[in-house]
């Protein structure tokens, strides 16, 4: 209280670049401005009045994320081509006064393959807008339609069907057959191998502090407690490392076992998961580095979820985490607060501003992490320890103020945070993002 009085403990820094061209966290495309939104508008505003082209065009102005440049759109008299960005992906199309079609190359297949084939014949049958086909070499996913029925909500599940199956099903097929080759991945941005390292590092580091934590708890008693450890340490993975591609699915295979509604009692489920991320402990650089790179999406692979969602989720997790907290379970307690949050950002496709704000506290929390990539700015000292109760603050205000136009009720009451520990801050601030309100304009 007498550091929020008489600014004890806050630290006046000037302002300095972060390390912006690292990112955090699956994208989401549920972060767009009132301007974008009204692009969606007119889009369907323009089809109805059988102005297809100007239809199209809006939507995908709608579409593009300015940040990232994700999606490209070139026009002139007779025909007209666009382009963006999935993962690993880019999906290209083209549209004329007739049809509109689209497609994505998969991977390629010099020597014709039965399994392969047979493979895809059967995804076929769960595809609702696009098929499977094979051009020459090229293994594709297409997606046609006349112009006079492309309308903005046909176009968005349709392109994002074949841009989220692709992105993931070019993956699995190289895995899984050895005889295919990947294609058209040259717009993948490699990363640092000093980035890498420290994600690498922290992976492990993650991982085997975590299994340590769990090894002397009661398998049966504590199952409940283990499973939050666990399912946070994967969530925790996903948004700060990024793994793609395989190491990303074997993340989500571990996540699986947990939610898969198999009967199977929680402390088995924890032990496969225990399992699981014993074997991620024996990846070396060389299995971890091809899966750490940057790339650009336009669709999330997440739904969004209503508000009511997202602050039940955080508040269940807090009432859980009261019970560790008050029996010296503290480690325990921390993880459990932090997976509300950390469950709604693996699981649904979230604003901004509460994406933004899981990152902030992730600052905090992983503060070491976050120096060691190259973030000069300390949230926390861990060794004094000391929290920059200013700059936290001016974070907060800065991200609230940005989303004010697109969320006019949207809030955060930055007195009611508390600075005693790393779990009281946790806490506290969590409790508060479940009432930051993002309900649209």
């Amino acid at each position: 209280m007498l550091n929020k009085l008489f600014g004890w403990g806050k630290k006046k820094t000037s302002p300095e670049a972060e390390v912006t061209e690292v990112s955090f966290g699956r994208y989401s495309d549920n972060n767009k401005t009132v301007q974008k939104t009204k692009r969606w508008t007119d889009a369907d505003n323009l089809f109805k009045e059988k102005k297809y082209h100007e239809s199209i065009a809006a939507f995908f102005e709608y579409l593009r994320d300015d940040s990232q440049q994700n999606v490209l759109l070139s026009k002139n008299a007779a025909e007209n081509e666009f382009s963006f960005f999935q993962g690993s992906k880019i999906v290209r199309g083209r549209y004329d006064n007739e049809k509109l079609s689209a497609e994505v190359t998969l991977a390629k297949m010099t020597v014709p393959s039965v399994p392969v084939m047979r493979r895809l014949l059967e995804h076929n049958f769960n595809l609702y807008y696009s098929r499977y086909t094979l051009l020459n070499d090229r293994l594709c996913m297409r997606f046609d339609t006349d112009i006079e029925t492309a309308n903005p909500n046909k176009l968005y599940y349709a392109l994002k069907e074949l841009a989220t199956r692709g992105d993931k099903q070019d993956d699995l097929l190289l895995q899984d057959f050895s005889s295919l080759q990947s294609i058209d991945t040259e717009h993948l941005v490699s990363i640092p191998d000093q980035e890498k390292e420290v994600k690498y590092k922290y992976m492990m580091k993650w991982i085997r502090e975590t299994l340590q934590l769990i090894e002397p708890l009661d398998a049966e008693k504590m199952s409940g407690g283990i499973a939050h450890l666990l399912l946070n340490l994967a969530y925790r993975i996903d948004f700060l490392i990024v793994p793609e591609s395989k190491l990303l699915y074997d993340l989500e295979d571990i996540v699986t076992i947990y939610f898969l509604k198999d009967e199977k009692p929680i402390p088995e489920k924890n032990k496969a998961m225990i399992a699981a991320f014993r074997k991620v402990l024996e990846k070396t650089t060389e299995d971890v580095f091809p899966f750490l790179f940057r790339s650009k999406h336009t669709f999330a692979i997440t739904m969004p979820q209503v508000q009511k969602t997202i602050s039940d989720t955080i508040y269940g997790a807090n009432q859980n985490m009261i019970w560790y907290r008050d029996n010296d379970y503290a480690a325990i307690a921390q993880q459990v607060s932090e997976y509300g949050l950390g469950y709604c950002q693996y699981n649904f496709s979230l604003p901004k501003p509460i994406t933004d704000l899981y990152l902030l506290l992730m600052k905090v929390v992983y503060a070491d992490f976050f120096s060691d990539l190259g973030f000069t700015t300390e949230l926390y000292n861990s060794k004094i320890p000391e929290f920059n109760v200013g700059l936290i603050e001016e974070r907060i205000s800065a991200i609230i103020n940005e989303w004010k136009e697109k969320f006019p009720q949207i809030g955060f009451k930055t007195e009611n945070l508390k600075y005693d520990s790393l779990l009281s801050f946790t806490h506290s601030f969590t409790s508060e993002v479940e009432f930051v309100n993002t309900e649209s304009k």
